[in-house]
């Protein structure tokens, strides 16, 4: 009996791997884009700086 490990329901593990997978990639995208969009928001502000 000590042996034995308790057993699991088994569940496709495969899609909701996927799934996280796929929110992860998601919610990277969405935080590089706005590192992006904040850098060259900031790039332009210099610019305009030194303009003046």
């Amino acid at each position: 009996m000590a042996g034995n490990p308790p057993s699991r329901p088994d569940k496709p593990r495969g899609q909701s791997r996927e799934d996280r997978l796929k929110s992860a990639l998601k919610a990277n995208l969405a935080r590089r884009k706005a590192q992006a969009r904040a850098r060259s928001d900031e790039a332009g502000n210099k610019k305009d700086k030194e303009q003046e």
